[in-house]
C-alpha cells in the first residue's frame, strides 16, 4: 500500500516570520502546508507489514512552498530546506 491511503490530507496555512536575505528585513510570511492526519482504521487490502507499520504512524505536516517573495524588496528567497516537514504531537 502507498503511505497516502494511511493519512486524510488538507492544504493549511501558517504564519512564519523570516528574513530576506537581500534587504534584511524581518516580516511574517504565510507558508502552505500540506497536513496528514492518520486515519481511524487501517484501510481496506493492507497486509502484515502494513498492519505492523499503522500503529507507530504520527501527523504530519509537509511544506508546499519553497521560495517566497519579500514584501519589501520583491525578490525571491528560498525557505531553508531543513524545516520541510514538522510532526504533531
Amino acid at each position: 500500500m502507498h503511505e497516502r491511503e494511511f493519512f486524510d490530507e488538507r492544504p493549511e496555512t501558517r504564519q512564519q516570520t523570516m528574513t530576506c536575505p537581500f534587504c534584511r528585513r524581518q516580516a511574517e510570511y504565510g507558508v502552505r502546508w500540506m497536513r496528514r492526519t492518520k486515519k481511524a482504521q487501517l484501510p481496506r487490502g493492507a497486509d502484515e507489514r502494513d498492519r505492523a507499520m499503522f500503529p507507530k504512524l504520527r501527523n504530519y505536516l509537509v511544506r508546499l512552498d519553497d521560495a517566497i517573495t519579500c514584501g519589501t524588496c520583491r525578490r525571491r528567497f528560498e525557505i531553508p530546506s531543513h524545516q520541510s516537514i514538522m510532526f504533531l504531537e
